[in-house]
């Protein structure tokens, strides 16, 4: 081992490594439904939870409803506002194990 080099940086790196390894193990398909709003929406995957990122690129406010459904979990609603140039988030949690989520997200122009 090099000096000056910290006898914990190789557990610690193999650490890193097996987490990595045992990250997410689920596939995301986003169905939108944007009504012609320029809404960008980013999925962000990790174990037990995922967050939907929603970037309202209009000029006003959105309402964005998704409907979560990772069988055989229950089928999870949710709605999230977003301000006009803002970033809100979505999380799902999973209560079962999960290996595929299917999110429909419908967004609306809302004066709310």
């Amino acid at each position: 081992m090099p000096s000056g080099f910290p006898k914990y940086a190789v557990p610690l790196a193999a650490l890193l490594v097996s987490l990595a390894a045992s990250g997410q193990t689920y596939d995301v398909e986003v169905r939108p439904a944007l009504n012609g709003l320029d809404v960008k929406i980013e999925p962000v995957e990790m174990t037990g939870i995922l967050v939907l990122k929603l970037t309202n690129n209009t000029a006003g406010k959105v309402r964005c409803d998704m409907r979560y459904d990772a069988s055989p979990q229950p089928v999870y609603r949710t709605s999230t506002f977003v301000d006009a140039g803002k970033t809100e988030q979505s999380t799902f949690r999973a209560q079962r194990k999960w290996f595929r989520v299917v999110v429909d997200v419908e967004c609306k122009s809302t004066d709310k």
